[in-house]
């Protein structure tokens, strides 16, 4: 499995960055690449401490990992050199030469729109007036700024060369499917297109380089801001079945529904799919909660599990049970997916 893929099924807070943590130490890869930009934040438990990160890939808890930012993403250097502090990955994280950087005249602009405040539900981090910029031309990139000289590399040509050397590299997506540009509920959407393969175009790989694509879904369905979502819960019930969350970038309440089968076949066939992960399931059951093995699940969690499998006609391959990176089910052995 050279190459594989992460990313959202739904809108985004599924988990990726549960099981991108995950797989940073089960499979130990040599090169993880992180795609989008600051307005997607991804959670990384272990080992009793917690971080929130936007820019740096979920992998970093592997020390032995190579970490990269994709020449499709956008970064801000403020956030991108706290974010180094705090993960301690100094030495060993590098951005494409060709990463576009944000500046606080893109996150002034986006604060001042009307349309994106209110009717949208933006997180107002400057991206979509940064993506703009770059549509014409006239955005500054990681190469252009002097404090970056050290850690801009060529993304593509690294990974590709990994790659030809049979190395495992994984990409983190971000967002979730149907915030995409083009597949989402627009204009209910994000900037940027967020399928497996627009995140390899931002790294820079070609299409027939794809081993594997993981999508998340989360037990049930959430979203921040503006736009459908489908069987919505009122707040009173989300709470009383303990699906009220808080979004990691925005601090904004999570609006929730429940698990979506046929936004899930969309995601699939949008991405298409070879494996499924299933985050929050100790939400739904919460005698699963940390349950590491298959076969002590209970069994009213393992039977919904089977029915959305049998449904979805994709195997169910890494199961979260629980916010730290130990909380996980694998079953890419026992399913012949992985020696």
């Amino acid at each position: 499995m050279p190459v594989a893929v992460i990313v959202g099924g739904f809108f985004g807070d599924e988990g990726k960055g549960k099981i991108a943590s995950y797989l940073a130490v089960a499979d130990n890869p040599s090169i993880a690449v992180r795609c989008g930009s600051i307005n997607a934040g991804h959670t990384v438990s272990h080992m009793g401490k917690t971080w929130k990160v936007r820019l740096v890939p979920s992998f970093f808890i592997n020390p032995r990992t190579r970490l990269m930012i994709a020449a499709g993403a956008l970064i801000r250097l403020d956030i991108l050199f706290k974010e180094l502090n705090e993960t301690g990955v100094k030495g060993r994280l590098f951005i494409d030469f060709n990463a576009g950087v944000i500046e606080e005249k893109h996150v002034e602009a986006e604060r001042n729109d009307v349309f994106l405040i209110g009717e949208v539900g933006s997180t107002l981090q400057g991206v979509g007036f940064a993506m703009a910029d770059r549509v014409l031309r006239r955005l500054k990139l990681a190469r252009d700024f002097e404090i970056l000289k050290d850690i801009t590399t060529d993304v593509s040509l690294e990974v590709n060369r990994a790659l030809d050397n049979g190395e495992l590299v994984y990409i983190e997506g971000v967002q979730g499917t149907f915030l995409s540009l083009y597949h989402g509920t627009y204009p209910y959407v994000t900037s940027r297109d967020t399928t497996a393969s627009a995140f390899a175009s931002e790294v820079g790989i070609g299409p027939k380089r794809i081993d594997e694509v993981i999508v998340v879904f989360k037990s049930y369905v959430t979203r921040v801001g503006g736009g459908p979502l489908d069987n919505e819960l009122p707040y009173e019930e989300a709470k009383r079945l303990g699906l009220v969350e808080i979004a990691t970038v925005t601090g904004r309440m999570r609006r929730a529904a429940p698990f979506n089968i046929d936004l899930a076949k969309r995601a699939i066939m949008f991405n298409s799919a070879t494996q499924i992960a299933i985050t929050r399931l100790d939400t739904l059951y919460p005698d699963a909660k940390c349950i590491r093995e298959w076969s002590k699940l209970p069994q009213d969690a393992k039977m919904w599990l089977e029915r959305l499998e049998s449904t979805l006609r994709i195997p169910i391959t890494i199961i979260s049970t629980g916010e730290d990176t130990i909380c996980t089910i694998d079953r890419r052995i026992e399913l012949g997916l992985k020696r």
